[in-house]
C-alpha cells in the first residue's frame, strides 16, 4: 500500500474510483497477464494445456468454479494461486464486520455510518492476500460456520432477536468482495450444502427464519475427489447446477512434468540427479498404472515428492556413515523408498502379502526404463564384458563412491556414461558414481549379470 491511497470515501471518489465486483477484477487481471506474456499460474505444473484453459475460460466467464479430482492433484494449490489475480490492494471500510466497498456499503451497520458520515467515512486497505479465506469441508461443520448465525451476546446487550444487527456472519459473508475455497465438498453435510444454495444464485443469506438482503460479491471454488464424489459422499444435484465449471484435474502426463514438479516441491537434504528424480518419476508412473493399486485412491503427487526426500535422506545418511562428501543420491538410495513409503499406497485386496514384492518390480522397471532413455545410442557392451570376465565391481551403502570408480579400470564409455548424467571429469565422485551406478544396475537387469549380496554389498560380475 502506498502513501497515494485515499483513507475517506470522499477522497476515494474525488480519485475517481468505481466500485468492481471481484468476478470482474479478476477477469481483468487474468486478460493483463495473458496478453502481457505473464505468467497467472506460478508454481502450477503440467496444466498448461489441459486444466489451466478450462479453468481460464471459467474465470472469464465468471463461473464458480470445482474441481474434481484424486488426492494429490494439486486442486488446493492451483485455487490457491487464483488470489493472485486480484488486486494487490483495495478498499474497505474501516472498522466493517465484512470486507465492504465505501462507495457500496451492504450492512445495515456500514450504510448507517456512511449516511451519518458521508465523505468523511474512514478507508483502509486490504492486502489481496486478506481476501482469500479455505475451509475444509468436515461432517461436523454447521450452518453457522459457512452462513452465519444469532450472536446470543448482541441479543444479551438489548437488542431485538429480529434485529438484522445480532447476526454473527460466517465464513462466506466475510468473504465478500473475495475468494472462498471449500477442500472436499462431497464431505459436506446435504443439508449444509443447501444453506450455499441462496448464497450462489441470489446472493442473500438466511439466518434463523429471516433474510438478509446481502448483494454478496464472492467467487466460491470448491474441491472433490471423484470417489468421495460417488461412494462416500456427493454434491447435491442443485448445488452442481449452480457451479457453473466443472474441472475434471490429473496427475502430471509426462515424465518431465513430474520430475519439473518433484524438484519444485521436494527439500532435498543432499544432491539427487535428474537421473532418480526420473527414476522416481517413472516408478510414480508405473504405480498408477499397475492393477495391484487401488487406482480409486489415487497415487498422490506428494508420493513422488516424499521419494524423492527419502532418497536424499539416504544419501545423506551413507555421507555420514563412510565420509562420502559431498553427499550426493546414488540408485543405491532408490532401496530405501518401497520399505519406507508402502504405507501410503492403497493396494487391492488381493494383493495382501506381495506389498513388498509389487513396489520392487516396479521399481526395478523404473530403473531399467530410465536408464534405457539416459543412455539410448550409447554402447555398455565393454563394460558388461569387463564385469561378466571376472572383473567385479562392488556398491552398497557402505562402499565409497571412490571405492566403486576404483575397482574398474580406465574405459572411454565410462566417462560418456558419466555425461549423460551431467557429471563432469572434475565433479565429486558420488556424482561420476551414480552415473556408473545406473548402468551397472540397467545391465544387471536386462543382462541378468551376476548380484550377489554380501553384508550391504551388492556386486556386479
Amino acid at each position: 500500500m502506498t502513501s497515494e491511497h485515499p483513507t475517506t470515501a470522499g477522497a476515494l471518489r474525488a480519485a475517481g474510483h468505481l466500485p468492481r465486483g471481484v468476478k470482474a477484477e479478476i477477469r481483468d487481471n487474468l486478460l493483463a497477464a495473458l496478453r502481457e506474456g505473464r505468467d497467472p499460474w506460478p508454481g502450477i505444473v503440467g496444466f498448461d494445456r489441459t486444466v489451466l484453459p478450462q479453468l481460464e475460460r471459467a474465470l472469464l466467464a465468471g463461473h464458480d468454479v470445482v474441481l474434481l479430482g484424486e488426492r494429490g492433484q494439486g486442486k488446493t494449490r492451483l485455487l490457491r494461486t487464483i488470489v493472485g489475480l486480484l488486486d494487490e490492494w483495495t478498499p474497505v471500510i474501516e472498522g466493517a464486520e465484512l470486507n465492504e466497498h465505501p462507495l457500496e456499503p451492504i450492512t445495515p451497520e456500514s450504510k448507517r455510518r456512511a449516511a451519518e458520515l458521508g465523505d468523511d467515512l474512514p478507508v483502509v486497505w486490504k492486502h489481496r492476500d486478506e481476501r482469500f479465506a479455505e475451509k475444509l469441508a468436515t461432517p461436523d461443520t454447521s450452518v453457522g460456520d459457512l452462513v452465519g448465525d444469532v450472536d446470543p451476546v448482541k441479543v444479551a446487550q438489548g437488542r431485538s432477536l429480529g434485529d438484522p444487527e445480532t447476526i454473527h456472519y460466517g465464513l462466506l459473508p466475510r468473504s465478500h468482495r473475495g475468494v472462498i475455497a471449500v477442500n472436499e465438498l462431497p464431505d459436506l453435510a446435504e443439508r449444509i450444502q443447501v444453506s450455499l444454495l441462496n448464497v450462489m444464485e441470489e446472493r442473500d443469506i438466511q439466518i434463523r427464519g429471516y433474510t438478509l438482503r446481502l448483494p454478496l460479491d464472492v467467487l466460491l471454488v470448491a474441491t472433490a475427489n471423484p470417489e468421495d464424489y460417488t461412494n462416500r459422499g456427493r454434491i447435491i444435484t442443485p448445488l452442481k447446477d449452480r457451479f457453473g465449471a466443472e474441472i475434471r484435474t490429473h496427475y502430471p502426463l509426462e515424465i518431465g512434468a513430474e520430475v519439473d514438479l518433484v524438484r519444485q516441491e521436494a527439500r532435498l537434504v543432499a544432491e539427487v540427479g535428474d537421473h532418480l528424480l526420473e527414476v522416481i518419476a517413472r516408478f510414480v508412473r508405473h504405480l498408477r498404472e499397475s492393477s495391484a493399486i487401488d487406482q480409486r485412491s489415487g497415487v498422490s503427487a506428494r508420493f513422488a515428492v516424499a521419494a524423492a526426500e527419502t532418497v536424499a535422506a539416504a544419501a545423506l545418511r551413507r555421507s555420514a556413515l563412510i565420509g562420502e562428501n559431498p553427499a550426493v543420491a546414488r540408485p543405491v538410495d532408490l532401496d530405501s523408498v518401497p520399505e519406507v513409503l508402502r504405507g501410503k499406497l492403497e493396494f487391492e485386496a488381493g494383493e495382501e502379502g506381495r506389498e513388498q514384492e509389487v513396489l520392487t518390480h516396479l521399481l526395478r522397471r523404473a530403473v531399467a526404463d530410465t536408464a534405457r532413455s539416459t543412455f539410448a545410442g550409447l554402447d555398455l557392451r565393454p563394460l558388461a564384458e569387463l564385469v561378466s570376465a571376472g572383473h567385479p565391481v562392488a556398491t552398497g551403502e557402505r562402499v565409497h563412491a571412490g571405492d566403486l570408480l576404483g575397482a574398474l579400470p580406465e574405459l572411454p564409455v565410462l566417462h560418456e556414461v558419466a555425461q549423460r548424467v551431467g557429471a563432469g571429469p572434475k565433479d565429486p565422485a558420488g556424482r561420476i558414481a551414480s552415473g556408473v551406478e545406473l548402468a551397472l544396475e540397467s545391465l544387471y537387469l536386462t543382462r541378468q549379470l551376476a548380484k550377489d549380496s554380501d553384508d550391504d554389498r551388492t556386486v556386479y560380475g
